[in-house]
């Protein structure tokens, strides 16, 4: 399949359950949340060795939070309840407890929410002790709230955070002729993604080009550059996917709430990427995977991109 001259190939994206929560984060001022948002998340680009996947979802209005402030929504993945609740009470205690003019709500609506309802994690409920028996706790429709004094005057918390089932690991590889163009449409695909709701992109400004496959010639590494898509070892690793035009290869690693929004995020990535087309030096759009074997959700790039204006067989 092709769209504006680039190859679709004929593969798919492996991903895999997850669970998750989405966090509001609330200040004086939009700058402030950011900070503390940025902080949040830091770090947290995988589950190998880092416990969670998180990252920004998006900006929001004063209309649209608990307080009418100014705030930031996070989304936060984990490989299991325990450990997503492990990760929310590390990351905002040190995070976002200690960020000026903070506060944090839980984020998703139990009654509202498409995605499948799992499980509730503690928010307030553990942080509420940095108080040193000077919190106080209000119950408003049905939600507590943790008010603890704090030396810019009171760090507002709710008590608990809906978590949800999840899905991460859907992911796209963009083949470029150069770096300039690689990066091009990476950034634009990421652009893209960010417009639309229940998804993050995990790596430094959503794209990573340490693609990576599991296992090693090294005994106790888990995972290892994915030679298949290194351009300096076209030729050498008998695994290579690529042809000497291809001097880049970048990847966008996207996390959602469900299947739905993993796909939607990458034809929206595949409809910008082709959008610039060949002739703007993106030559092919690949997908990585595990033969299958990693994840029960497999994203076909010919499904995804059937629907794009320009695709032909």
């Amino acid at each position: 399949m092709c769209i504006s001259d680039t190859q679709i190939d004929d593969t798919f994206a492996e991903a895999f359950p997850m669970k998750a929560t989405r966090l509001v984060i609330t200040t004086h001022t939009p700058v402030w949340a950011r900070h503390a948002a940025v902080s949040l998340t830091g770090f947290a680009t995988s589950v190998i060795d880092y416990g969670c996947e998180a990252g920004i979802e998006r900006e929001l209005a004063r209309d649209e939070t608990p307080d009418g402030r100014p705030g930031i929504s996070v989304l936060m993945f984990a490989i299991s309840s325990k450990e997503l609740a492990k990760q929310i009470a590390r990351r905002v205690g040190q995070c976002v407890l200690t960020c000026p003019t903070t506060a944090v709500y839980g984020g998703i609506d139990p009654s509202m929410s498409r995605a499948p309802l799992s499980d509730i994690a503690p928010l307030g409920s553990g942080l509420r002790f940095f108080g040193d028996g000077w919190q106080i706790s209000k119950m408003l429709d049905g939600k507590r709230y943790w008010r603890v004094p704090v030396m810019d005057g009171e760090f507002v918390c709710e008590e608990f955070t809906s978590t949800v089932k999840a899905v991460g690991g859907g992911n796209l590889l963009f083949l470029a002729h150069d770096m300039e163009s690689a990066l091009h449409a990476a950034e634009a695909a990421v652009a893209a993604m960010h417009e639309l709701p229940n998804v993050i992109t995990l790596f430094p400004g959503g794209v990573v080009h340490s693609g990576s496959k599991i296992g090693s010639k090294y005994a106790g590494a888990t995972a290892s550059a994915n030679d298949a898509f290194c351009p300096t070892l076209t030729g050498l690793s008998k695994k290579s996917e690529l042809t000497p035009e291809i001097a880049c290869v970048l990847e966008i690693v996207i996390d959602g709430l469900t299947n739905a929004n993993v796909g939607a995020a990458m034809t929206a990535g595949i409809t910008v990427a082709t959008s610039i087309g060949h002739a703007g030096g993106v030559l092919r759009i690949s997908a990585g995977n595990y033969s299958g074997k990693l994840g029960p959700y497999h994203f076909k790039l010919h499904e995804l991109a059937a629907g794009i204006k320009g695709s032909r067989a």
